[in-house]
């Protein structure tokens, strides 16, 4: 650690005001957002949009320091400054509030930034110098605590919550009364943790968010918290040092780098806010690739025990149905780790993969192959000649993949990497295939790695580093195929934010619903619009056809039928029947006509949570697609973001039905539905 420098050496600005007296509460207003600041550098925010109510009823601690022997309170405000800044992020402003808290012998030191081009939004950086002539032991901190009243609905809040967990919860959640998720970023199971560092609640009228905005990934927690019994809903940015930190006398204690944002609907906004500013800090989007956006099949409908003849019996039915991708699943290798062809499937080797692959190019279609890469199973002949690739725990034991029954292989380790780029070399290079499926939630985070020759300045440094390890896949595929789609499915888990730049090709990763597809469509489009999503094979959403919670977000479809039938039952459970092939063919065929997944997803315009019916939007070529949600409907729609000076014809484009016309001025229709309900609406000319 080391003494704080003063702001003007950190930025280049100019002094506004420098108060020693703080007769008056401080307020800074960005946009809608206002923060007021009290005498004992307490915080309360709120904002300034038509119609919101207040957030909080009074002043929080939103910052404490946590030590041994107590967690402090108040300071007592004695300078402020304000300037203006020009850094990474752009032009803005920044204030300075500086206290003292003289029983402890500690000062407190609060930088709230807002720039020109992130409205609605305030970037915090705490800081505490030990002004004592004891230094002090230090075991966390706590950032943005804030207690935020409950609307009078029904559900008091809706929640955007990025944490991963064993039982695939829904990221997006209501919070009633009787309330808790950690958040923790962390692994919160043997094979489940990371995600994105980003908490949001939410009311009709106007929302509150708080996240972490350092360049890599950090072991925060997040929690949300509403007590059965309290009048408010709490929430905040937790950070606990795996061992305690002595802040030496004279010493200064850096958090980490935060915002909170207010904002309304729901979490588009903030989540959209969120990665464009993290732009800022170098996490930027792969480049969009056209073939991600195509449709898929995957042989995962015939199990681990797929055989290489059933695949190439279905081939012409997925050509038929205007299929572009063909995905070859888990089943081929000999192992997780040793990730050769297995003799029983392929007898000829590595050979009659590639002879596999061989025909699907010759069919006219792509071919994308599985992988669970950081997986190594015990006994394989990697392991063997790389005995210390793996990852190893606290307590001296390796980390388990519960999922493969396999082991964690640290991210940082050169065999490891080493590994991974000739693997990608393998089965692009040598067998042919032009995409990459990356499986499995053991890939969204690792726990901390206590084993030596990793390279680790830290344990903690494993977690950080993880995106590397997939920054070297994703090289190494483009450099072989410049077009290599590289998919990222972990499994349930919400995606790593860090390793977001390092695919081509989101996936609703193995959806517990239909909602869970639309849910996370909105999240990724949120953050990285221009990257495919894909939704995940059909027969994983509720009525194992659903394409419409799919198509209607802009998802690219895909689904994992089997044809034609094996006599095997529990196979056979996947068939593609006259009935589902019609029905497939003609949810394929509009995809494949309008592409909404290439178009612009309003996702401003609806609250996913609070809107009745649920409802999207994607702009493309000029014309609005609406699609609404609901089991059973009857009533008025809005189509919102139509131009009210202007007419337009409104079209059920899945059924082929005019609902007649409307205006932009009056962009309302009375109409009934089950499921879904899917519209074009163009404007008259």
């Amino acid at each position: 650690m080391k003494n704080f420098p003063s702001l003007l050496t950190i930025v280049a600005a100019v002094l506004f005001g420098s108060l020693s007296s703080c007769s008056t509460t401080p307020v800074i207003t960005h946009d809608a957002l206002r923060i007021e600041v009290n005498d004992s550098m307490q915080t309360r925010i709120s904002a300034n949009f038509d119609g919101a109510s207040p957030l909080m009823n009074d002043f929080s601690t939103s910052e404490s320091l946590i030590t041994s022997q107590f967690q402090t309170g108040a300071f007592t405000l004695n300078k402020k400054e304000k300037i203006a800044v020009d850094d990474h992020a752009g032009k803005g402003t920044a204030w300075m509030f500086t206290g003292t808290d003289q029983a402890h012998g500690l000062q407190k030191i609060l930088r709230i930034k807002t720039y020109d081009s992130f409205p609605d939004v305030a970037y915090l950086d705490v800081r505490y110098v030990n002004i004592g002539d004891q230094p002090l032991s230090v075991t966390g901190w706590i950032n943005s605590r804030y207690k935020v009243i409950p609307s009078e609905d029904t559900t008091k809040f809706w929640s955007f919550q990025g944490s991963s967990h064993e039982d695939r919860r829904d990221w997006i959640q209501r919070v009633n009364p009787g309330f808790h998720q950690e958040n923790y970023m962390g692994m919160n199971a043997s094979d489940y943790g990371g995600g994105i560092p980003v908490v949001d609640l939410w009311r009709k009228d106007v929302g509150l968010a708080i996240g972490h905005t350092e360049p890599v990934a950090k072991l925060v927690s997040l929690p949300i918290e509403y007590a059965k019994d309290a009048q408010e809903a709490t929430l905040d940015i937790e950070y606990h040092y795996p061992r305690a930190k002595s802040l030496a006398a004279g010493d200064t204690l850096q958090t980490f780098h935060t915002f909170v944002s207010v904002h309304q609907k729901d979490c588009f906004a903030t989540l959209k806010q969120f990665a464009a500013y993290m732009q800022t800090k170098g996490i930027k989007p792969a480049p969009s690739e056209p073939a991600a956006f195509e449709p898929i099949w995957c042989a995962w409908g015939y199990g681990r025990n797929f055989t290489v003849k059933e695949i190439l019996n279905t081939l012409p039915k997925v050509k038929e149905l205007g299929i572009h991708w063909v995905g070859i699943d888990d089943g081929y290798q000999q192992a997780e780790g040793d990730w050769n062809t297995n003799r029983q499937k392929f007898p000829e080797g590595d050979i009659g993969m590639k002879t596999l692959v061989d025909s699907i190019h010759a069919a006219g279609m792509k071919a994308v192959l599985w992988w669970a890469p950081l997986a190594v199973d015990s006994g394989t002949k990697f392991l063997k000649e790389n005995p210390n690739v793996l990852l190893i725990q606290e307590n001296g034991k390796p980390q388990h993949i519960s999922w493969w029954d396999s082991y964690y292989m640290a991210p940082t380790d050169s065999a490891a990497l080493r590994s991974a780029k000739s693997t990608v070399e393998m089965f692009m290079k040598d067998w042919g295939f032009d995409a990459l499926k990356l499986d499995g939630q053991h890939m969204n985070a690792v726990a901390p790695d206590y084993a030596s020759g990793h390279g680790l300045q830290y344990p903690e440094q494993s977690y950080e580093a993880l995106p590397k390890y997939f920054q070297t896949i994703f090289e190494t595929a483009r450099s072989i195929h410049p077009n290599a789609v590289v998919e990222f499915c972990p499994c349930g888990d919400c995606m790593n934010f860090y390793t977001m730049p390092y695919t081509n090709q989101f996936v609703a990763s193995d959806p517990t619903s239909s909602w869970q597809v639309r849910l996370k469509g909105k999240v990724y489009k949120a953050m990285m619009p221009q990257t495919a999503y894909f939704g995940d094979h059909v027969e994983l959403t509720d009525n194992g056809d659903d394409f419409a919670s799919q198509i209607g977000i802009g998802a690219v479809p895909g689904t994992k039928f089997i044809w034609p039938a094996t006599g095997n039952k529990r196979v056979d459970r996947e068939l593609l029947t006259p009935e589902r092939e019609s029905l497939f063919k003609k949810w394929i065929s509009l995809y494949q006509d309008k592409m909404l997944s290439t178009g612009t997803y309003r996702g401003g315009l609806y609250d996913i949570g609070y809107d009745i019916p649920e409802a999207h939007c994607i702009e493309k070529d000029g014309e609005m697609y609406y699609a609404f949600y609901n089991p059973d409907y009857n009533g008025e729609i809005a189509l919102r973001g139509l131009d009210k000076d202007k007419r337009y014809t409104v079209t059920d484009y899945f059924h082929g039905k005019s609902l007649g016309e409307i205006s932009g001025e009056d962009p309302h229709i009375q109409t009934s539905f089950q499921g879904s309900l899917m519209l074009e609406v163009k404007e008259i000319q």
